[in-house]
């Protein structure tokens, strides 16, 4: 099971980037996090690579939830985007809330990742 929800889009990478955080933030979602991947690897190492953004997204009464459920489920928080550029198309992938909760044998913790997932691909089918 793919651990990534994709969509190609059709659009430029910066104007991916806003739409896809507009998306999110419609179903809830703020951003907590925003990684230049392009940018860290330039500074840190100095090399190139394409244009790579990580959105950490998080979704509070959702996330609230899950500490309920699950004290540790922090190391898995908060749902990871990435927008990013391969040759000349662009992507959005979104992090599969039951597959990478999966491994957690918590039932409740479970639903939440069935209702987390469900936002999370109802916005990248709307970008």
């Amino acid at each position: 099971m793919s651990y990534g929800y994709k969509k190609q889009l059709d659009i430029p990478f910066e104007e991916a980037v806003e739409k896809t955080k507009k998306a999110l933030a419609e179903e809830g979602f703020g951003i907590l996090t925003e990684i230049d991947v392009k940018t860290t690897l330039k500074n840190k190492i100095n090399v190139d690579y394409e244009e790579y953004v990580i959105l950490g997204a998080c979704n509070p009464p959702f996330a609230y939830k899950a500490l309920q459920a699950e004290k540790e489920i922090g190391l898995l928080l908060p749902c990871n985007v990435i927008v990013y550029k391969e040759g000349d198309s662009v992507f959005v992938s979104a992090v599969v809330p039951t597959v990478a909760m999966g491994m957690i044998k918590n039932d409740e913790l479970a639903k939440i990742a069935i209702e987390v997932e469900e936002k999370l691909k109802r916005a990248i089918d709307n970008i």
